[in-house]
């Protein structure tokens, strides 16, 4: 899920409003319009950008007499949080890993060529993962040293270790 797109539609109000009415049942264009007083063609405009987004999917149901109607339903849960502190602006989406993948598996699924689009997933998954190493070998780190203090033992850090002429494989 494109996390800009993700954004873009919850920083509008009417979309907001659009999500609050399809939580209890499949809706179609009509049926938004005249609950939230809206022009059908704006309505249009939204459900596009929605569907497009990946929070919306539509389906075509009969009725007795005209054409099928379409019909707009949430199309899966979608979480995210924001933290907003002195010097940080984070957006997560939990489990975002693996929708970009999920989309792309559906655009191969219909024919198109996502070759290019994987390879850069890929790239996206091996830094993901280099960060995610690096980060745990701090917090490896940070809890070793703490069990050290707690002992009342000097701590020494890798570097600090070899620079005094011990060996990196001795353990304080």
């Amino acid at each position: 899920m494109d996390l800009e797109l993700l954004l873009d539609v919850m920083g509008c109000k009417t979309r907001r409003d659009i999500l609050d009415l399809l939580r209890d049942e499949p809706r179609f264009v009509s049926q938004i319009s005249r609950e939230l007083e809206i022009g059908q063609k704006a309505i249009i405009e939204h459900l596009r950008a929605m569907e497009k987004a990946g929070l919306l999917s539509s389906t075509f149901q009969k009725i007795e007499r005209g054409r099928p109607r379409k019909y707009y339903d949430i199309s899966n849960d979608v979480e995210f949080q924001i933290f907003i502190s002195q010097g940080t602006i984070r957006v997560k989406l939990p489990g975002h890993e693996f929708q970009e993948l999920q989309l792309l598996e559906e655009r191969a699924r219909m024919g198109e060529d996502v070759s290019s689009d994987l390879e850069n997933l890929i790239g996206n998954y091996d830094e993901a993962k280099k960060h995610a190493e690096l980060l745990l070998r701090q917090v490896d780190e940070r809890k070793r040293a703490l069990k050290i203090r707690s002992l009342n033992l000097p701590v020494m850090f890798g570097e600090e270790r070899s620079s005094e002429g011990g060996s990196q494989d001795e353990k304080p």
